[in-house]
């Protein structure tokens, strides 16, 4: 069964601890935090999704999957290590070359998290498969990052399914990680392709009922 991390980036602040509480209730495995910086994308989301993810630490002991779209990569790990989250992703086109990309995965593992590696779909999945031993987890982005909303990008399916087959293989221990444009209509492929969490924004969090869109997405 497919996990489902939902992503906060579109919740409300006025309302935000009252939707927190509820996703919790209605069984979302993680809480995603979606971290820009104006730089790396257009939007730049740094600082409300800091005060969210330290709200959700004095609430609730789901975990944090933080994504770090952003280009000073090592000041965002920094500000989140404390708050200990279960994963933290980097792009892995922030960075120019192999051994400042190896330095922060090892950061980030050797302060009792995992590392999660991002690629952009115009970015090609062979360009990743050396880095896959060292991490935990690949977030592949099925839309463009920087922005909630965004329409599925059906070829992102197809490198998905090759990545799965790659690490089926080669017998590496990963998780694969979507995000972008999944709903209720895009998710079944996405399972098919080989996916172990689904990222999931706007379908949950302007559904009526989070228990059962949950639900229905983990099918």
């Amino acid at each position: 069964m497919v996990e489902i991390s939902t992503s906060i980036l579109s919740v409300e602040e006025e309302n935000s601890i009252k939707t927190f509480y509820n996703l919790e209730t209605a069984k979302t495995d993680y809480f995603h935090i979606d971290v820009m910086d104006g730089k790396f994308v257009k939007n730049n989301t740094s600082n409300l999704m800091l005060k969210y993810a330290e709200n959700i630490k004095q609430i609730s002991n789901l975990p944090l999957d933080v994504h770090l779209m952003v280009k000073d990569v090592d000041n965002f790990i920094e500000q989140y290590i404390p708050l200990m989250p279960s994963f933290i992703t980097v792009h892995y086109e922030v960075f120019e070359n192999k051994e400042d990309l190896l330095k922060v995965i090892n950061k980030i593992k050797q302060n009792g998290i995992k590392c999660g590696l991002s690629i952009k779909p115009n970015t090609k999945i062979e360009e990743i498969y050396e880095y896959l031993p060292y991490i935990h987890m690949c977030l592949i982005m099925t839309v463009e990052p920087g922005k909630g909303g965004q329409k599925l990008i059906p070829e992102t399916i197809e490198k998905i399914d090759k990545l799965k087959k790659y690490i089926t293989q080669n017998n590496i221990d990963i998780y694969i990680e979507a995000d972008g444009g999944i709903n209720l209509d895009t998710i079944e492929d996405l399972k098919q392709a080989g996916i172990d969490i689904a990222v999931v924004g706007n379908a949950i969090i302007k559904s009526d009922n989070f228990k059962n869109t949950i639900e229905n997405l983990k099918k």
